[in-house]
């Protein structure tokens, strides 16, 4: 984890960071009007019809957003990795979270009053373009997992899921392990699939070494045929 000095710098000059755009002055201005916050593991950073309180960006750890379903069941809609923005187009659209957000691991978040953000950041063009791109490629993603959690086989579904995982986290140093430690019930949730139909799916990609599981680390060995499966649906 990152100390609040060393989430201050990298929010800064982090070329993927969003306030790496800002001037020097705005940059000042921003740091009287925010604050670190750190969230532990599974800990709600906010809820579904919560009304939003805050821009948040989050510094270091992983984040998951998800809409709870019939009978309590979680849908997962994204997955937020560092340098991401957290809860903001409920913000943006001045209206309540329609999903929620909780912690995957120990996290840090930077909080930005929404005064601040609605009257000196969206005034830099740089600042605000950024921001509709990336609600423009949300949207372009969701259009695409809706198409997919609703028509792919489970198959389909769950290796698309781990390649997603990979495409957000990447690998270990050993260049085959997520860089991402799901539960069964948490994957489940990302590939619109029950628990035990997700852990029958990972032990038949297991057999067929595709992957490898060691608890909750999985390995991808054969990433082409991942990629085929996902294809294929």
């Amino acid at each position: 984890m990152l100390s609040q000095e060393e989430g201050i710098k990298e929010i800064f000059e982090n070329p993927k960071s969003v306030f790496s755009l800002l001037s020097p002055q705005e940059k000042d201005e921003l740091i009287n009007h925010s604050s670190v916050e750190f969230f532990r593991k599974n800990e709600f950073i906010y809820k579904e019809g919560d009304f939003p309180s805050a821009f948040m960006f989050l510094i270091d750890g992983k984040i998951k957003i998800f809409k709870e379903g019939v009978g309590g069941r979680e849908q997962i809609i994204r997955m937020t990795k560092p340098m991401g923005y957290v809860g903001y187009r409920a913000l943006i659209a001045e209206e309540i979270h329609n999903a929620s957000a909780v912690t995957l691991e120990d996290s840090n978040v930077f909080v930005v009053k929404t005064e601040h953000f609605f009257n000196k950041l969206l005034r830099n063009p740089d600042f605000s373009l950024r921001l509709i791109q990336k609600l423009a490629r949300e949207l372009g993603f969701s259009n695409s997992r809706t198409v997919t959690l609703t028509q792919k086989h489970i198959r389909g579904r769950l290796a698309e899921s781990l390649l997603l995982l990979k495409e957000k986290y990447g690998f270990e140093n050993d260049g085959v392990s997520l860089k991402a430690y799901l539960s069964r019930e948490d994957i489940a949730n990302l590939s619109n699939m029950t628990t035990s139909n997700a852990i029958r799916t990972l032990s038949t990609f297991s057999s067929e070494k595709v992957i490898a599981i060691d608890g909750r680390k999985i390995k991808i060995l054969d990433l082409h045929k991942l990629e085929r499966i996902s294809k294929l649906g």
